[in-house]
C-alpha cells in the first residue's frame, strides 16, 4: 500500500524546498490517493499551507518521481504515476521511462514494461537495455534475444550494460552460434577489457558446455573480481570437473579475493561431487563465520552435500531450518534418503511434500518413483502409478521409463507392460527398461522378442539395452543366444564395459563352461574388474570348483580387501567342500579385518505394509502362531519327501540342529506370517536382501505346491516366481 511507503531525508528537504518555493500547480489527491501521505511529511509550519487535495512542488521532478516510481508495490501506482508524468508532459523523458519499465519489471508486469517501451519515439541506449534486461531477469530469452536483434537495425550501439544480460538470453536459450557472434561485436565495440562484460562471456560459455572457451576468457582477464572466479568455478562445477574447480578455488583463496555466497554453492557442489565431506564441513564453518547460514541457495547445497555423503540426518536439520523450503531442496533431501538406503523416509517425505500442495517437478516425482522401487511394495507401487495417471506427468517419457522400472522391481510385469505399452512415443531408454525388466524376472525370451520388436521400429539400441538382454539370457540359461547377442554388439559400434564382461563371465559360469569363462575374461581387452572376478567366483561356488575360485577370490581381494561378501562366497566354496580348516582361517581373515557377515532378513507385504523378519526371529507380537505354522509347515514338507540340503552349513552341528537352524531362515517366517495373515489363495510377495539359499529355494518351490498360493520372492540378484511346485528360474540362479 502507498501509506507503507516512506520518504528518505533528501525527498524530505526536496518537498520542503518545493513548498517553500510557493510556484505550485494542483495535483488532486482524490484522483491520485498514492500521493496523499507525502503532505504529512511537510514541516508543520508549512503544513497549514497546503490543502489536504493538493500537493504543490516545482523543483527536481526526476528525482521526486523517480522515488515513488522506486516505492510503487501495485500496478495501479504506476499507472497513476504514468498517467501523471503524461498530464505535465514528461512522457518524452527517457529517464523516467526506463524507471517505469524497470519497475514494471519488479513487479511481474512484464507486459506493462513493453508497452511503455513500444510507446516511446526513438529509445535510446539506456531504454534498449531495460526492455532487454526485464526479458532476460524474468527468463525470457527468445524475446531478449529478439530485443537485441531490433536494436542493432535500428543501429542503436550496445555498451557495457547492454551485453551481459544479451549474452545470459544466449547462455539461458542455449544459443552457442549467436553467442559467439555478440563475442566478435564485444571486440568491435572496444569491450574487451571491460570486466563486467568478459564475466558474462565466461559464464555464457561455461552454461553452454564451452568450458575451455570460458577458460580462455578468463585467463584474459587482467582485473578479476569475485564475479570473475565465481562464474569459472562455477563452471568447472556444472561440468563434471569438481576437482578442477577446486583447484581454481585454491587459486582464488590464495589471491585474497573475499568469498560470495554464490562461490560457496559452486564449491559445496563440486565437494559434493566427490563425496568429501571433511573438506566440505570445512566450507560449512566458513558458511557460519560469514553468518550466511540461512542464505536458500546455500541451505540448498549444504543439505545435498551432507544427503550424498551418507549424512541424511545432518541434512534433515538443515531441511529443517529452511521456513518455505522451494522445489530444489525437497529434491535434494528425497534424492539424499533415496540414495542412501532410507527408501521408506523418502516417500515419506514425498507425502508431505503433495499434503502440503507443493507442485512437484519431474525430477522430484522420477526420485520418488526409484524410491518406491526400493521399498518394494507392489501396493505402494500401485498408489505411486494413480498418483502419476492424475499429474501432468502422465505423458512424461522419463517418468514413465521409471515407472516401468518401478512395477519390474516390485514384482508386476504385467503392470511394466501396461505402462510400456501406453507410452505412445518410446525411446531406446524406455525399450531398455521393458527389456531390463524381463531380465530381472528371469524372461529371456520375452526380452529376446521385445528387441526384435525394438529393431522392427527402427530404434537403436544402446548398451544398456545389451545389459538388459545378458541378464536375460543368464538369468533363463539362454548361453548361445547371449553369446550371440555379445558379439552383435559391434555391429552397432558399442563398446563392451566392465558390467556387459562380467554378464558373459555369469552367463556362461552357470551354465558349468567355467573353463570357457575363465579363457573369455583373460582375453578381455581391459583389465578384469571386481564384476568380472566377482561373476566367476560365483559361479565356482555353484559348481564346486574350488581351485578356479580360489583364483578368482584372490583376484578381488588385490582389488578389495575389504568386501565381506568376498569373503563369505569362498567360504562357502570352502564349506561346500567340505573344507572346514580353510572355513576357519577366512572366518579368522575377517576377524582381523573387522568384517561381519551381513544379516540376511526378509520382508513380507501385508495389507500394504512390510513386516520384516530374521533368522530365528522371535520378537513379533505373533510368533508363537508364526512357530506353529512353520513346524506345521516343515511336517508337511518332510511327508512330501523334502530332503533339507546341508552341505554347506555349519560344520560344528549335528544334522537336526542344522535342520532347525534352516527352517528358521528369514524367508520361512516370512512365509508362515504371510500365511496366517493372508485368505487363501492370496499371493505371497516376499523381498530378501541377500541372495536366497538352495535349501530355502527347493522348500519354497514345495510349499507353493502344498499350500497352493503362489509366492514372489525378489532376493540381492533377481526374481523368483513360486508356483505349483515350480519356481519361474527353472532351478537356474
Amino acid at each position: 500500500m502507498a501509506r507503507s511507503l516512506s520518504l528518505d531525508r533528501k525527498v524530505s528537504h526536496s518537498l520542503y524546498y518545493f513548498a517553500a518555493k510557493i510556484t505550485s500547480f494542483g495535483f488532486p489527491a482524490s484522483t491520485y490517493k498514492f500521493f496523499r501521505h507525502f503532505s504529512s511529511l511537510l514541516p508543520l509550519h508549512l503544513d497549514h499551507s497546503f490543502n489536504d487535495e493538493i500537493l504543490c512542488y516545482s523543483f527536481y521532478p526526476d528525482s521526486f518521481y523517480a522515488y515513488l516510481i522506486d516505492n510503487s508495490t501495485q500496478k495501479r501506482h504506476l499507472n497513476q504515476i504514468h498517467a501523471r508524468l503524461l498530464v505535465l508532459g514528461f512522457q518524452k523523458s527517457g529517464f523516467l521511462i526506463t524507471k517505469l519499465i524497470n519497475g514494471s519489471s519488479n513487479i511481474g508486469e512484464i507486459g506493462y514494461a513493453r508497452k511503455m517501451f513500444d510507446d516511446f519515439p526513438e529509445p535510446d541506449v539506456f531504454l534498449w537495455n531495460a526492455v532487454i534486461r526485464v526479458y532476460s531477469k524474468h527468463n525470457m530469452f527468445v524475446d531478449a534475444a529478439e530485443m537485441y536483434w531490433r536494436m542493432q537495425f535500428n543501429w542503436v550501439s550496445p555498451d557495457g550494460y547492454t551485453l551481459p544480460h544479451v549474452l545470459k538470453a544466449c547462455s539461458g536459450l542455449p544459443a552457442l552460434e549467436m553467442g559467439r557472434q555478440v563475442h566478435g561485436q564485444i571486440f568491435r565495440h572496444g569491450f574487451e577489457s571491460d570486466v563486467f562484460v568478459q564475466n558474462g562471456l565466461v559464464g555464457f560459455y561455461a552454461k553452454c558446455g564451452q568450458i575451455a572457451r570460458a577458460m580462455t576468457v578468463f585467463d584474459g582477464l587482467h582485473d578479476r573480481n569475485v564475479v570473475s572466479w565465481t562464474s569459472i568455478i562455477s563452471g568447472y562445477a556444472q561440468n563434471g570437473q569438481p576437482m578442477e574447480a577446486l583447484r581454481i578455488f585454491s587459486e582464488m583463496r590464495k589471491m585474497n579475493v573475499k568469498l560470495d555466497w554464490i562461490a560457496l554453492v559452486s564449491v559445496l557442489r563440486a565437494y559434493t561431487d566427490i563425496e568429501d565431506l571433511n573438506d566440505g564441513k570445512s566450507v560449512h564453518g566458513c558458511v557460519i563465520k560469514m553468518g550466511l547460514e540461512l542464505e536458500p541457495d546455500l541451505l540448498i547445497a549444504l543439505t545435498a552435500m551432507y544427503a550424498k555423503c551418507g549424512q541424511v540426518t545432518t541434512a534433515r536439520l538443515l531441511f529443517d531450518m529452511m521456513k518455505i523450503p522451494n522445489v530444489i531442496l525437497w529434491n535434494a533431501m528425497i534424492s539424499g534418503y533415496a540414495k542412501n538406503g532410507h527408501a521408506e523416509e523418502a516417500v515419506d517425505l514425498f507425502r508431505v511434500m503433495i499434503s502440503k500442495n507443493i507442485r512437484a517437478d519431474s525430477i522430484t516425482v522420477r526420485v520418488a518413483i526409484v524410491a518406491c522401487a526400493q521399498v518394494g511394495s507392489l501396493d505402494l507401487a500401485r498408489w505411486m502409478d494413480n498418483y502419476i495417471s492424475k499429474s501432468e506427468y502422465t505423458d512424461d517419457l522419463f517418468v514413465n521409463t521409471t515407472l516401468i522400472d518401478m512395477h519390474a522391481k516390485c514384482g508386476s510385469l504385467d503392470m511394466a507392460r501396461t505402462v510400456f505399452d501406453r507410452t505412445l512415443e518410446k525411446d531406446v531408454v524406455v525399450w531398455s527398461a521393458m527389456i531390463l525388466g524381463y531380465g530381472l524376472h528371469g524372461r529371456g525370451r520375452e526380452a529376446i522378442d521385445l528387441y526384435q520388436a525394438m529393431m522392427q521400429a527402427g530404434v537403436r539400441p544402446n548398451d544398456v539395452t545389451f545389459i538388459g538382454l545378458l541378464t536375460a539370457c543368464n538369468h533363463s540359461g539362454l548361453v548361445d543366444d547371449g553369446w550371440r547377442i555379445y558379439h552383435c554388439m559391434k555391429d552397432y559400434k558399442i563398446e563392451p564395459r566392465h558390467q556387459h564382461y562380467a554378464c558373459v563371465v555369469d552367463l556362461l559360469g552357470r551354465a558349468g563352461y567355467l573353463d570357457q569363462a575363465y579363457d573369455f575374461i583373460m582375453k578381455m581387452p581391459i583389465q578384469p574388474g571386481i564384476t568380472v572376478w566377482g561373476a566367476l567366483l560365483s559361479a565356482c561356488n555353484i559348481h564346486r570348483n574350488v581351485q578356479l575360485g580360489e583364483y578368482a577370490a584372490k583376484r578381488l581381494f588385490s582389488l578389495d580387501s575389504c568386501n565381506t561378501g568376498h569373503y563369505v562366497q569362498l567360504s562357502n566354496l570352502y564349506a561346500s567342500a567340505r573344507m572346514w580348516d580353510h572355513v576357519r582361517k577366512i572366518r579368522v581373515q575377517m576377524r582381523e579385518k573387522g568384517l561381519s557377515k551381513d544379516l540376511g532378513y526378509s520382508l513380507v507385504e501385508i495389507n500394504g505394509k512390510l513386516q520384516a523378519f530374521r533368522v530365528g526371529d522371535k520378537s513379533h507380537p505373533r510368533f508363537k502362531e508364526i512357530y506353529g505354522e512353520l513346524e506345521s509347515l516343515e511336517r508337511r514338507l518332510k511327508q512330501a519327501g523334502f530332503i533339507p540340503h546341508i552341505d554347506s552349513s555349519l560344520h560344528d552341528l549335528n544334522n537336526e540342529e542344522i535342520e532347525e537352524m534352516l527352517c528358521n531362515h528369514s524367508e520361512r517366517l516370512a512365509i508362515a506370517f504371510g500365511l496366517i495373515s493372508t485368505p487363501p489363495g492370496t499371493t505371497l510377495r516376499i523381498i530378501k536382501n541377500l541372495r536366497a539359499c538352495v535349501n530355502c529355494h527347493e522348500a519354497s518351490k514345495l510349499l507353493s505346491k502344498l499350500v497352493n498360493r503362489q509366492i514372489v520372492m525378489r532376493d540381492a540378484n533377481r526374481f523368483h516366481h513360486f508356483k505349483d511346485g515350480v519356481c519361474s528360474c527353472g532351478d537356474y540362479w
